[in-house]
């Protein structure tokens, strides 16, 4: 028994008779008021605890000769898609002219609207009697080697397609001025296919694949008939001046994770009257976000700022759109979290406790300042 009354009178929580409550309707407002704060912060912290959060770390990029997936839609509302080339070239000397493989173009009316789509080059060669290097038709049983016009590497290098035409061009640093005079490319239709698309658009969509190093992507008119690095020739008579207007619909670099936030998604640009270059300047950060499993997604984010010039300048620029892009040397880790449970019962019973003691403190400054003044009113009245 002497335990016993040693351990009640150990008790911090002494219990007060009922009919020493002085219940108010302040307090009852209060005790309202304290329960939904009390109801929504349990809520709260139980969302917090379920879903799990990110935390982040800064590192140093030390990784090397991997490669980068460029996932790109693009649509161009005044540019054909017979006349739309894509290259892509980096700082360690990689090229890549007239990128078709994985890329998917998609014919558009003035509305908007998909007239076709086809992946690939305009049409299938046509070889009916082409003309042979030594300028003659080809005969029965014949070999065709054709010409490359003046651009051959060697005695007998032949170019028997438009592509190697230009590629033989591109060798030599030149640019195709008259398009109509070379028979490989009239033999493919592609002068005629341009003829059909005046007045349409294009989307183009895909992914290139390149090194991660420093680069750029370019989406130009012209079908890749002029050297990049060369002054801009205007290849097609009927089209003196190219509108680049364009809206971004896509643009990421690595595979997406939860939370990503593309800066260009949706971005849209109309040219002025006349046409340039409108450069992006793409800063792209290695992400590598790992979930709650443990699974890594190896992604990047990036930043983004915008120029335009003007094409009325000698040497007259090469119109297009470039994607001019560099690497951060520091990575970004995203690590998903949940709280342990501990944790979430420490907030709970800091939940509890803080509006508890809050609204006790409350109760007694109402309670006493109405004490207070009612009392002062009650000496004026006797006074």
């Amino acid at each position: 028994m002497e335990i016993l009354n040693k351990l009640k009178n150990l008790d911090a929580y002494p219990k007060v008779n009922e009919d020493f409550y002085n219940r108010t309707l302040s307090g009852g407002l209060i005790t309202i008021v304290s329960s939904v704060a009390i109801l929504l912060l349990f809520i709260s912290e139980i969302r917090l605890y379920i879903y799990s959060g990110a935390e982040t770390k800064l590192i140093v990029d030390t990784s090397r000769g991997e490669r980068l997936r460029v996932n790109f839609d693009v649509t161009f509302p005044s540019l054909a898609c017979s006349l739309l080339s894509l290259d892509a070239m980096d700082i360690s000397g990689e090229r890549h002219y007239d990128i078709r493989h994985d890329i998917v173009k998609k014919r558009l009316d003035h509305l908007g609207e998909v007239i076709d789509s086809r992946q690939g080059d305009i049409g299938a060669p046509q070889i009916e009697r082409p003309l042979q290097k030594h300028g003659g038709r080809l005969d029965h049983n014949e070999k065709y080697c054709g010409s490359c016009y003046g651009a051959e590497g060697s005695d007998d290098h032949c170019c028997n397609t438009c592509e190697e035409v230009r590629e033989a061009y591109r060798r030599k640093g030149w640019g195709i001025t008259n398009i109509d005079l070379i028979d490989q490319c009239k033999r493919e239709g592609i002068f005629q296919k341009i003829q059909e698309e005046q007045g349409e658009g294009c989307n183009i969509h895909g992914f290139v694949d390149v090194k991660k190093v420093a680069g750029n992507i370019h989406f130009a008119p012209g079908k890749g008939f002029h050297q990049l690095s060369f002054p801009f020739l205007d290849v097609f008579s009927l089209q003196a001046e190219y509108n680049i207007s364009h809206t971004i619909n896509k643009l990421s670099f690595g595979t997406e994770f939860p939370g990503v936030i593309n800066p260009l998604d949706r971005a849209q640009w109309i040219q002025p009257s006349s046409s340039g270059i409108y450069t992006y300047f793409i800063k792209v950060v290695p992400t590598i976000y790992t979930d709650i499993r443990g699974h890594k997604i190896y992604s990047n984010q990036f930043s983004v700022t915008e120029h335009f010039t003007d094409g009325n300048i000698y040497p007259r620029p090469l119109p297009g759109i470039f994607f001019i892009y560099e690497f951060s040397p520091i990575k970004v880790l995203f690590t998903e979290e949940n709280k342990s449970l501990l944790h979430f019962l420490t907030s709970i019973c800091a939940v509890l406790g803080g509006v508890f003691t809050v609204a006790g403190i409350i109760d007694a400054f109402v309670f006493h300042s109405h004490r207070a003044i009612k009392k002062k009113m009650q000496l004026g009245k006797q006074g």
